[in-house]
């Protein structure tokens, strides 16, 4: 298939980019390149998977209203992946108008591209964070995430809003991702496990919030591809059950979805830098801070409904996703792999 991936530079769309070339689709990778965080790591990305016959680079922001229409017009695509986003908590508190011109007026860009050129599938990445308030474990697309406590969150559940519409007015068919803590090579700087890394092997504190108590559904950047490649391929069916009654937040009676990917086995943050220190051997300065604004103290996926419907459930350990991640960063770094 020819298929557009926004955001190619980045951590899951390099990644996921690199499984289609792999099983002989054509790709157009997408990407602004901006400076949220290193360009290098993004432009060292990019060069694993330029030169390969069936992938082409188009360097554009999603906020390029024309560019946008023209590449779509251009191109002819069958299905797109929307990974390209302003991604992060904390720096949306900060930098409040990089999200709406990017995760809400970019998607508007892409679903008007879809609309118009007759994409057959758009798979869009969401995010655990619009759950917000939510208490209520494991967490369900079942559930009801009108609570959001960021305005990242606010944004992603304004993109599955979004897309649901045009499935409903244009029978567009949608899929919405909601990925749970994403870790493994090639991560983004960002993250806690980057972040946790690079300070322990310069000998620096690690900040730890909430006192360390904390739990995560880490989930390894392989589960997440895999995931993703199952559902880009499986297009939604309407949900003829579905009663306005009742609704539920997850279907429609339109071409539309929602799943959360997630390991489904959450974690003490306090473990997961534990074992982090068996890998790297060394024991980290913990530096233990109150809770941040935007954060939650646990996130937890309820994945029976992507089990059950593409057949896939994650299931990569802490210590081998955790493993391959400081393998990587010692190699990308140069560092002594002994």
């Amino acid at each position: 298939m020819k298929i557009l991936v926004t955001g190619a530079a980045g951590f899951i769309g390099f990644h996921l980019s690199k499984r289609f070339l792999e099983r002989g689709d054509e790709v157009v990778g997408l990407d602004s390149l901006n400076d949220y965080y290193d360009v290098n790591l993004k432009k060292a990305r990019l060069s694993q998977l330029e030169g390969q016959p069936k992938f082409r680079f188009v360097k554009l922001d999603l906020a390029d209203r024309e560019g946008m229409a023209q590449l779509f017009a251009r191109e002819k695509f069958q299905r797109v992946m929307n990974l390209a986003a302003q991604a992060g908590v904390r720096y949306s508190i900060e930098n409040p108008h990089a999200y709406v011109d990017s995760n809400v007026v970019g998607f508007v860009n892409l679903l008007e591209g879809c609309r118009h050129h007759s994409v057959e599938h758009l798979v869009f990445a969401s995010s655990s964070s619009v759950y917000g308030l939510n208490t209520k474990m494991p967490f369900s697309v079942h559930h009801n995430v009108d609570h959001p406590i960021s305005l990242y969150a606010a944004t992603k559940k304004a993109n599955e809003l979004m897309a649901h519409t045009y499935a409903h007015l244009y029978g567009l068919s949608t899929t919405g991702l909601r990925f749970f803590t994403v870790y493994g090579p090639w991560g983004r700087p960002d993250m806690a496990l980057f972040k946790f890394t690079k300070a322990i092997l310069e000998d620096q504190p690690i900040d730890i919030y909430n006192h360390g108590q904390m739990r995560r559904d880490f989930t390894y950047i392989d589960d997440i591809v895999e995931g993703v490649v199952r559902v880009l391929d499986k297009i939604p069916e309407s949900n003829t059950m579905w009663s306005s009654d009742a609704p539920d937040p997850s279907t429609s009676p339109a071409r539309y979805r929602l799943y959360n990917i997630g390991n489904n086995n959450p974690v003490e943050l306090m473990h997961y830098i534990e074992t982090l220190e068996k890998a790297l051997g060394k024991t980290a300065k913990k530096n233990m801070l109150p809770m941040q604004a935007g954060d939650v103290p646990a996130t937890y996926a309820d994945v029976d409904d992507l089990e059950r419907e593409v057949a896939f459930k994650p299931q990569t350990s802490i210590e081998d996703g955790i493993g391959r991640f400081v393998n990587w960063y010692k190699r990308y770094h140069g560092l002594d792999l002994s």
